[in-house]
């Protein structure tokens, strides 16, 4: 069994295909080399139009799911609603999938490195988070 067995998948849900593939590769470049832990967009709707998907999250969420947890980031309002709804309904996505409050690109980066590094789904979470505090001044 790999490392890569043992790390905390992560899920990238956005409104837009493009946006969730493209903070995906970004998150997946700055981690750096080595084995990256599992990483998914789920972005739009099943026909490509923008929007979310339970559909999408819940094959996104299965694609990375190792068994170490699934951390789930999101760009906006209905993307949020949508998490919480398959959350809520407790049999759609793997056992350990959590919502993770953080800005949508620098939390998945922060996410993506801290995963890939062998964190826990508690530190990945923090990591992610702790993005909100990031100062670009």
């Amino acid at each position: 069994m790999s490392d890569t067995a043992q790390r905390v998948g992560i899920v990238l849900v956005s409104h837009s295909a493009d946006v969730a593939r493209s903070v995906a590769a970004l998150a997946r470049g700055l981690a750096g080399g080595g084995e990256l832990a599992p990483v998914a967009a789920a972005g739009g709707t099943p026909d490509g139009g923008l929007g979310t998907s339970s559909e999408l999250v819940c094959a996104a969420a299965a694609e990375v799911d190792r068994g170490a947890g699934v951390a789930v980031l999101v760009d906006l309002g209905s993307a949020v609603l949508t998490v919480k709804a398959l959350l809520a309904e407790g049999d759609e996505l793997p056992d350990g999938t959590r919502l993770v409050d953080a800005p949508f690109v620098e939390g998945a980066v922060a996410a993506v490195v801290t995963a890939s590094a062998g964190g826990d789904l508690d530190a990945v979470e923090a990591a992610a988070s702790e993005a909100y505090g990031y100062r670009k001044e």
